[in-house]
């Protein structure tokens, strides 16, 4: 299985990227880390194992960024605003450094992204951003209201970064083409987050699939059995 290290310096963060790259060409897909996971995260823990088979056989590329987490939503030292905009500079780096660039390597105008945990909040919001760069969605027991890391504050950059909210309201019609995903476990700590982005989901007729996963917690095995089942359908 190849595995590719990248280091670079963003000058959209301002700050030093790294990345692993898995896999010597196909369908490429962008999975971001859990909470304060780094880009080696999802290999230590073996996600990238389970997609194996799909590595092997050229049929998937995996792109596992680093995450600022710690520079946004999980700095407390920071005043809410400040936390926000950070994360708009991340997803800007995510489009513009990292899908932008796959698309012009490759000759296509779109790419799966997809997460465990928080990585399934990274995933889902800048799918529902940007839907004109995504084609796949995999949430693995994603949560996707962030307002319980802001102390109460609220501005616009917060809506549209909170899909409970901006949701809703966004017509883009390239939504209803996406193929989201929502996986969880029948005892995950996410499982109503996950209900309730269904039911927003069902209530604008965006098709999704809605994967509950029998006797399963929140922690990895449940995701390694999850993942190879979702790139299946790419």
């Amino acid at each position: 299985m190849k595995e590719d290290y990248h280091k670079w310096h963003s000058p959209t963060l301002n700050k030093d990227i790294e990345m692993l790259v898995f896999g010597h060409s196909g369908y490429p897909v962008i999975l971001f880390p859990t909470t304060m996971g780094r880009y080696y995260e999802c290999r230590d823990f073996h996600l990238i194992s389970s997609a194996k088979w799909f590595l092997d056989n050229g049929l998937v590329q995996i792109y596992c960024p680093d995450s600022i987490n710690d520079m946004s939503w999980y700095n407390k030292e920071i005043h809410p605003a400040e936390k926000v905009q950070n994360h708009i500079w991340y997803d800007n780096f995510v489009r513009e450094e990292l899908v932008n660039a796959i698309c012009h390597e490759k000759g296509i105008s779109k790419v799966a992204v997809a997460g465990p945990s928080f990585g399934g909040y990274l995933a889902a919001n800048f799918a529902f951003k940007n839907p004109d760069k995504v084609s796949h969605m995999f949430s693995m027991s994603g949560s996707f209201d962030i307002s319980s890391f802001l102390d109460g504050y609220h501005d616009e950059n917060v809506y549209f970064n909170n899909p409970v909210e901006y949701l809703p309201g966004n017509q883009n019609p390239e939504l209803w083409d996406m193929k989201i995903t929502l996986g969880v476990g029948e005892w995950d700590i996410c499982l109503d987050a996950n209900r309730d982005m269904a039911d927003i989901l069902t209530k604008k007729n965006i098709p999704y699939w809605f994967d509950l996963k029998r006797w399963a917690k929140h922690d990895w095995p449940i995701w390694r059995d999850m993942f190879p089942n979702y790139l299946s359908t790419l």
